[in-house]
């Protein structure tokens, strides 16, 4: 679903929910696709926000998997990490 939204194709009001992380410098994790995971107020709800929760599991994903181009690219190599972990491989 995030990949949806460097692409272009989601709807505004899900976009400004997701920032791509920033720092004032430039550094070797600026080139690597994460977001910014915001800080929640509520440990027990506000951490199972969207806007918490989507960042966290993108920027849990390996670098090759976040920088991919194209949606379908990214559903075959997503499918394959998922699998791996699934069944240890």
């Amino acid at each position: 679903f995030i990949i949806y939204i460097f692409h272009n194709q989601t709807p505004a009001y899900i976009c400004e929910l997701l920032t791509p992380y920033s720092t004032g410098q430039t550094l070797r994790s600026s080139d690597e696709g994460l977001l910014a995971i915001p800080r929640s107020k509520l440990k027990t709800r506000g951490d199972c926000a969207f806007a918490v929760v989507a960042p966290r599991l993108w920027n849990s994903l390996p670098k090759d998997i976040r920088l991919v181009e194209t949606v379908d690219t990214f559903k075959r190599l997503l499918k394959m990490f998922l699998y791996r972990q699934a069944f240890n491989f």
